[in-house]
This record gives C-alpha cells, sequence and structure tokens, in this order.
C-alpha cells in the first residue's frame, strides 16, 4: 500500500489510506512505533475497510518537532490530521499508547469518535512495566534509551508474548525507529512526562478512567493475556466503567494483539467497525 504525505501545522506527516469503504478506522500506534505495526490489518481487510494509519511526529518516518508528547497532546494533534484528511468522524483503535490517545480524541470531539477499539490500552491505571519505570530515573533512562541492539531487542521482548512474531522486516522496523534521529529523547522526555518510578502519574491515569466513564459510544478492549507491559486485569477493571464497554482478553498474546493475533485481532476489527457503522446510519 502506498505511502503518502500531508502537511499538519508545520509537520510533514506519512499516513496510508486503504480506501476501502464504510466509516474510517483511524488506526493509532504504540509510543515509538509507526503505521507498519497495522500492516497485518491493511493487507488483510483495507478492500473492505477504509483504514487510515499514521506516524506521529517524530515517529516513523514523519517530522519531529521537538516536543515531548503526553496523549492529551497527541489527541489534539490526531483531530488535526483528521481535519486534514477531510475525516468527519471515525471509528478510533489504538494500541497501547494509541489507546490513551484514542480515549482523549472521543473527550475532546465526542461527535467524531463513532466508537474506540482500545488494545491493551496505556495509562488506564498506576500499573506498567518496571523498566519504563526505570526509564523516567536520571541517568538511567538515557542509558536505556540510547540506540542499539539492546534497546531494540528490549523492545521486541516487552511487545510479544511469541517473539517469532517479530519477522525480520518489523525487526528492520523497529531498529530504523529506534535509529531515528532524536526519537530517543522524544521517548524518553514522554515517558518522563507520564511515567514515574511508581507508574503511571495518577493524572493521567485518573483521566483516563473519568473519560471512560463519560464515553457514549460503544468501546471494545482487547488485551493480551501474557501481556508484561500493561496488566491485562486494567482493561477488565475498566470496562466495567462504562454500560457500553466490552473486554476480551486474548490468551497466548502480548501487549501488539494486532500482530501477534491477527487472524482474531482482524475479525473483532471488521465487526466491531461494521456495528458501529451500521449504528451511525440508523441514528
Amino acid at each position: 500500500m502506498t505511502e503518502q504525505w500531508i502537511t499538519v501545522g508545520d509537520l510533514r506527516i506519512r499516513y496510508v489510506d486503504s480506501g476501502g469503504e464504510g466509516i474510517p478506522v483511524f488506526l493509532l500506534s504504540g509510543i515509538g512505533a509507526s503505521l507498519e505495526f497495522w500492516s497485518n490489518q491493511l493487507e488483510a481487510l483495507g478492500e473492505r475497510l477504509r483504514l487510515i494509519a499514521w506516524d506521529y511526529p517524530g515517529h516513523g518516518l514523519s517530522d519531529g518537532d521537538g516536543r515531548s508528547h503526553d496523549p492529551d497532546r497527541y489527541a489534539a494533534f490526531a483531530l488535526d490530521v483528521m481535519n486534514a484528511l477531510g475525516l468527519e468522524r471515525v471509528v478510533a483503535v489504538g494500541n497501547s499508547l494509541g489507546g490513551a490517545i484514542a480515549l482523549r480524541m472521543a473527550g475532546l470531539a465526542p461527535d467524531r469518535v463513532a466508537g474506540l477499539m482500545l488494545a491493551s490500552p496505556a495509562m488506564m491505571g498506576p500499573e506498567v512495566f518496571l523498566p519504563f519505570r526505570l526509564m523516567s530515573l536520571p541517568l538511567l533512562g538515557e542509558l536505556m534509551s540510547k540506540p542499539g541492539k539492546l534497546s531494540v531487542e528490549q523492545q521486541i521482548a516487552a511487545l510479544f508474548h511469541d517473539s517469532a512474531s517479530a519477522t525480520e522486516a518489523l525487526r528492520r522496523i523497529v531498529w530504523r525507529n529506534v535509529h531515528k534521529d532524536g526519537a530517543p529523547q522524544a521517548l524518553l522526555a514522554t515517558m518522563r512526562e507520564t511515567l514515574w518510578i511508581g507508574g503511571v502519574r495518577k493524572v493521567h491515569w485518573a483521566r483516563s478512567r473519568a473519560l471512560l466513564k463519560s464515553a457514549t459510544c460503544p468501546i471494545l478492549f482487547i488485551h493480551g493475556k501474557q501481556d508484561v507491559v500493561l496488566p491485562f486485569q486494567q482493561s477488565i477493571d475498566c470496562a466495567k466503567l462504562n454500560p457500553r464497554a466490552e473486554v476480551k482478553v486474548i490468551d497466548g498474546c502480548g501487549h501488539t494483539p494486532q500482530i501477534e493475533i491477527p487472524e482474531t485481532f482482524n475479525a473483532e476489527m471488521k465487526a466491531f467497525a461494521r456495528r458501529v457503522d451500521e449504528d451511525h446510519a440508523t441514528s
């Protein structure tokens, strides 16, 4: 699928638009990731659903702006991307940090987010991967985020329950993302803005839960049972906050279900997007 570019503010942003049918499905990746993390969905469903994946500022091949970004700033920027692409309403599908961003998009513009599919979403509670908490510390964070083979392998170990999910092509993408100019500094700044040694800062996870309680659109949580980055119990607990939310915990899966269990994930996403689209058409 051909990558495209659009200018948002003064940044060139890379994106892919599959051009399929129905309500657009807006794909939001995790911190340090890029649109290639949605390749399984773009290849399998791109002709049937309109899938749009993009690189955040400073991620993938998009321009960076030298700033740290908490999920609220990313959400505001995501709405600017929607405006630039002429998207009135979307189903927001987010993995990890992307889940926190999707939820905040719904909070900022509830009329523009018709549904939320949150895959192992971040910042739903205080618990988070110990190495991420350690990165909030002075000096240690700089050492751990230094580009190299170790940082690539650490990221892969965190992302996947089964290391076989990390194909050679994906490893090259992770290597490229880790070595992107300015990426380690931006990642570290965002980590320190949202985390401390005790876990996710309360201001962020408390906001997530407040937004979940007030959300009016359908919500689907998908969480790998073997996720080492974020405990699946967070998604179970958070789904209880909204009567329109449901949760599915998938055994044999880690932090990136869209990559590790693509057939299951794709079936869930296709069914969810179609249901939201049908509900929207009849409302």
